[in-house]
């Protein structure tokens, strides 16, 4: 047997021939009965009734964010008379959405509370990310800390472990230590 197959490229190139063209002269151009119809209809249709025209699209700005989308000018219009004559983009909407959840239905201190978000953000976050970023979490410890102090988890306290937490079992000094003395005894 041939490497690669070798042998079976070339008995099939000496065994094929090319099929015959076939002449031109005696092909005609069909058309069917559906499309003649549509056609006639269509220009039938241009005489005696005209479209309303399709509305321009227009870039919007979000006023939270700054994203700009395109939309045509009655959504513009719906979304401003949705929120108090401002233009907001979906990801806005949705936050303010859970927004509203959690202040009880209030959409007007929603939308602002998110703005501000938004106008923080966009002051600091895109200026200082790393900045941002630590603010975040002080934010995080701030709402896990709530009304609970600092204490000590120390297992000598005598109260024991309250709440939960991570515990030192044991100090890797003395372990470390002893290593040492160890180490100093054998020579």
């Amino acid at each position: 047997m041939a490497p690669h197959g070798e042998a079976i490229a070339s008995s099939f190139s000496r065994s094929a021939t090319k099929p015959p063209r076939l002449s031109t002269n005696n092909l005609q151009r069909t058309f069917s009965d559906i499309s003649f119809t549509l056609s006639k209809e269509t220009m039938d249709l241009d005489t005696s009734l005209k479209l309303p025209p399709i509305s321009e699209v227009e870039n919007a700005k979000c006023e939270c964010c700054g994203m700009t989308e395109e939309c045509t000018p009655e959504y513009i219009n719906r979304v401003r008379d949705k929120f108090f004559g401002k233009w907001i983009c979906g990801l806005c909407t949705e936050a303010v959405k859970e927004e509203v959840g959690k202040n009880g239905g209030k959409r007007e201190e929603a939308l602002s509370t998110h703005m501000s978000a938004c106008v923080r953000f966009n002051k600091l976050g895109r200026a200082y990310p790393v900045l941002c970023q630590a603010e975040a979490m002080r934010e995080i410890l701030k709402k896990s800390a709530r009304g609970v102090r600092a204490k000590s988890v120390s297992p000598r306290d005598k109260g024991g472990l309250k709440n939960g937490g991570i515990v030192r079992s044991s100090s890797c000094i003395s372990a470390i230590t002893r290593e040492m003395n160890d180490l100093t005894t054998a020579k």
